[in-house]
């Protein structure tokens, strides 16, 4: 099966997990497809951008860094967000909400993480810019922690075990699970006075030993 068949089977998956929504499929790292999509769209009330690629920066050691690489860790995450920001801003609803995603490496560096940990930091500080400029729609970023998606699921057996090491020393000694960081997103979308403002779901780990 190859990358457009296999990209097209997970659209109609998530889909279908909820209950029939419309998909298109949008390249955040394209400028011009993305304004084309908002210049032709409808307005909206909320838009969560959960876009991520992680690529082969990742984890690698400073010294070690392929910086081409680096680079490319910020393509989807932080400039693919500013991309959409640019150009749904003026089909987002006043009192509307834009709701980026970082991640817990902004607040928990690792070894081998220090390009991962700029780029989650970079949207946290995004955000703030963009709540300002962009009020009255409110912008917001959910900092997830360890949860048991498709991408964990495809992490190799060693770095799970690290990883499980790790979740078992947070103060919820478990992985978390998508609908509990869905309501996350829920409550940016519903919360009518919150902007500028980062939710960790993350069980605790930022205060774990």
């Amino acid at each position: 099966m190859n990358g457009e068949a296999i990209m097209a089977q997970k659209l109609q998956a998530a889909a279908e997990r909820l209950g029939g929504a419309a998909t298109v499929r949008l390249d955040v790292t394209d400028e011009g497809a993305v304004r084309t999509y908002f210049e032709a769209a409808d307005h909206f009330d909320h838009i969560a951008f959960t876009a991520g690629d992680w690529g082969s920066a990742r984890r690698a050691a400073i010294a070690d860094i392929d910086l081409a690489a680096a680079q490319s860790l910020f393509r989807v995450r932080f400039w693919g967000a500013v991309t959409v920001a640019k150009h749904s801003a003026r089909r987002l609803s006043p009192g509307g909400s834009l709701t980026l995603t970082g991640g817990m490496s902004a607040h928990r560096p690792q070894k081998g993480s220090a390009i991962a940990t700029a780029m989650a930091g970079c949207v946290e500080h995004l955000i703030l810019g963009l709540a300002v400029e962009l009020a009255p729609i409110r912008v917001n970023a959910v900092c997830p922690g360890a949860i048991r998606t498709e991408i964990w699921d495809q992490f190799p057996d060693h770095l799970r075990e690290v990883e499980f090491a790790r979740i078992g020393r947070q103060l919820l000694a478990r992985i978390g699970e998508p609908d509990e960081v869905a309501e996350a997103y829920l409550y940016l979308m519903r919360g009518g006075y919150t902007t500028g403002q980062v939710i960790r779901v993350e069980g605790g780990s930022a205060l774990g030993v």
